[in-house]
Order: structure tokens, then sequence, then C-alpha cells
């Protein structure tokens, strides 16, 4: 039974250390910067000097190997799909974009309620 420690333990040292090597997703928020509802988009990238690019849109951010922007939503319908529930994020010398969730229904139409009836079980 002793000769199944170190297997054991090896392999629960490697579950443990996956996660910290994984890349970090970009993140998302909605904020409100000059008056204007705007998408805040953070993320990280291995060279300070690559480009960013959001829905293959070259965008100045702020920041170095930790970034951020923000893109008005307006913008953003245009760029993105209708309905859409995640945006793609390129950075230079990347071969897969990085997906980046959106806040649920950001990219929907709305409906205006005249009245919302809730019954009671």
């Amino acid at each position: 039974m002793h000769w199944t420690s170190p297997l054991l333990a090896s392999g629960l040292i490697a579950s443990l250390a996956a996660p910290a090597m994984a890349a970090s997703q970009p993140d998302t928020r909605l904020v409100t910067y000059h008056g204007e509802i705007c998408l805040m988009i953070s993320g990280h990238r291995d060279n300070p000097a690559s480009a960013v690019l959001i829905e293959d849109h070259a965008v100045s951010v702020e920041g170095s190997r930790n970034w951020r922007v923000r893109v008005p939503v307006t913008t953003l319908r245009q760029w993105a799909t209708p309905f859409a529930r995640r945006i793609a994020i390129t950075t230079t010398g990347q071969t897969e974009p990085a997906m980046a969730d959106l806040p649920i229904g950001l990219l929907g139409h709305t409906t205006d309620l005249a009245a919302l009836t809730i019954g009671q079980r």
C-alpha cells in the first residue's frame, strides 16, 4: 500500500497546480464612463507591446501586462453579432481568441411591457 502514496501525492500536487498555470480569461462588467454605458473589459497579455483586438477591432488599452479598456455598448453592438453571449479577444501572437462572457442580455433586444402579471400558486 505504501507504493501508491508517492503516486497519489504527485497526482494531488499536479491537480492543484493546474489552475495556477492556466491562462486567465478576460473579465467584463458594465460601467458608466463620461455619462455613457460602457463594457469594461480587462485581461492579461504576456507581452505589454502586444496589440489587443476585440471582435477583430484594435483597441487602445490602459495598462501593460494587465490591461483594461472601456468600450461603449453602442460600439459593441456594431462589432458583435446580435444576441451574442461572448466576445472574442485576441492579442498579437495568440493563435486562438479568448472568449469573454458578456452580462446576460447585453446584446439582446428589449421589449417594453405595458403590464406584467405574476400568478400565485
